[in-house]
């Protein structure tokens, strides 16, 4: 019988694939990272045909080094940076343009005409998203406006769109010899076209966008069969019976199901997520509605969602654009070489704040500079940038919900940075929890998965899964939380009315 579940997990930086046993661990992994393409400021794209090629060896990889095959994996799960747009040709297999990423601001032309006919929320009510370039309905227009041939193509019903969990399974179950093109509710949440309350394309939001209905996924739960994998892959036959967005992923992972239940991942952005139940909550700050998940034929459930932009990548501009550091990890230890932030403060809005203010006009701003301020000065504000925009985030949380949160469970990368989980529990006023097994975006697509097959019988087997390995507990006084919060704000401001013709 076979005893594991393997996930994919097609990040925003790299693809892996873990394996995990029966009690929730980690078994083995591989990992693989894809190049971050550039072409001017503010796009950011990936090649989608090298992300395939990344999962097919981190596959091998994972099980490789557990000794293990096909015969001894139970289901797979997918789970992926959300709103990334892939088009391509479903004749050929072949992009016709490289993955538009969800950082990327190219398409704010097409927002703002968008919106000068009702309104950046004129959609907000049905979707439960404000209109912006995070979400893959302009990438999309911007495709098929910008890339020769591209309208006519799809117009002709040559021509598929999918987030990367799409493209994965697509080439995962067989690609142009009947690959299934199906994507789950959490990752059609995030396009702009989807009606949260019937959980169907939208066809008027898809005209205003000039979209073809022929290019859509079929839109399925976040937990059944959806197809198996074809006869060449390491996985033939396997069932793929799990499909999470990333953050939705996350949280199911911390085994946070109900509603009143939350967790904040600290990836190449920060995502902090509070379950609503089956009730679909709209935010009066500057939140996000999305959906949580659904299993199966069971009635979906919704969350609010705080999105910041750059959490993770800010260490990666300070290690590959700055040089301030050789590695990532290399960053606690400069930011610990200060006693404090020296009064500096940035804010890393790169491509414009995300939640809860939503301002493309910004970026980034690195203030209170003077002949004191040093390296660790900067890496200090760096780190504290990310605990900054999650108490945002939290506030915007807290009003919205009525009720305030009593403890943060975090995770993702950063936090194993005990400088920056012990700051967040301080600018927060609440603890900091980090579960043992930390990598939760796949855990949660494995338990999704896992669940379709009967390889676990329910949330409550999860739940008991999960376990605490490190709290952190506020530590700062009151009257200094609210002082350096204050300077922060201020920070903020300082970021805004930047984006104008002159900076077009």
């Amino acid at each position: 019988m076979p005893r594991y579940i393997i996930a994919i997990d097609q990040g925003t930086t790299s693809t892996r694939a873990i394996v995990f046993d029966r009690a929730g661990g980690i078994v083995s992994v591989g990992q693989q990272e894809h190049r971050q393409i550039m072409p001017q400021a503010g796009w950011v794209e990936h090649d989608p045909v090298e992300i395939w090629r990344n999962v097919q060896e981190v596959v091998g990889t994972a099980l490789g080094r557990a000794g293990l095959t096909r015969h001894d994996i139970a289901a797979a799960g997918i789970t992926n940076q959300r709103e990334t747009t892939v088009v391509w040709d479903r004749r050929t297999g072949e992009p016709v343009y490289n993955a538009i990423v969800w950082q990327d601001t190219r398409s704010q032309s097409i927002v703002d005409r968008i919106a000068a006919r009702g309104g950046a929320d004129r959609f907000a009510q049905i979707t439960g998203l404000p209109l912006a370039t995070y979400f893959s309905a302009s990438k999309i227009a911007w495709i098929l406006e910008n890339v020769e041939g591209a309208r006519e193509r799809a117009e002709s019903g040559d021509l598929l769109f999918g987030t990367t969990d799409c493209w994965v399974l697509w080439n995962l179950t067989g690609g142009v010899e009947g690959g299934v093109h199906v994507t789950d509710v959490t990752n059609a949440s995030r396009t702009l076209f989807m009606d949260l309350e019937t959980l169907e394309w939208r066809d008027d939001i898809l005209a205003e966008f000039e979209v073809p209905r022929s290019m859509m996924p079929t839109i399925r739960s976040s937990s059944e069969i959806y197809g198996h994998a074809e006869s060449s892959s390491l996985l033939r036959e396997t069932p793929i019976s799990g499909i999470l967005g990333d953050q939705q992923a996350a949280t199911f992972g911390q085994a946070a199901f109900s509603a009143g239940e939350s967790k904040n991942t600290y990836g190449t952005g920060c995502f902090l997520i509070f379950q609503t139940g089956e009730q679909i909550v709209h935010s009066a700050n500057g939140l996000v509605t999305t959906v949580g998940y659904r299993l199966g034929d069971e009635p979906a459930t919704y969350a609010l969602e705080g999105s910041i932009a750059v959490t993770g990548s800010l260490v990666q501009w300070l290690r590959d654009q700055l040089g301030l550091i050789d590695s990532a990890p290399e960053v606690e230890r400069l930011a610990a070489s200060v006693p404090d932030n020296g009064g500096v403060y940035l804010v890393p809005a790169f491509s414009g704040l995300f939640a809860p203010y939503w301002r493309p006009d910004a970026r980034g701003a690195l203030v209170g500079l003077t002949r004191h301020s040093n390296r660790g000065h900067i890496a200090r504000a760096a780190l504290e940038a990310v605990a900054f925009q999650t108490r945002d985030v939290l506030d915007a949380v807290n009003a919205d919900a009525g009720v305030p949160l009593t403890e943060l469970r975090v995770d993702g990368g950063m936090v194993a940075n005990d400088t920056l989980m012990q700051f967040q529990a301080d600018v927060l006023g609440v603890p900091v929890v980090r579960p043992v097994v930390a990598e939760t975006t796949a855990l949660g697509a494995a338990y999704a998965a896992g669940l379709a097959v009967g390889f676990w019988s329910g949330p409550e087997e999860l739940r008991a899964n999960w376990r605490e390995d490190r709290r952190w507990e506020p530590a700062m006084e009151p009257a200094e939380r609210e002082r350096q919060l204050r300077l922060w704000r201020k920070a903020v401001t300082k970021s805004m009315d930047w984006v104008d013709e002159d900076t077009r």
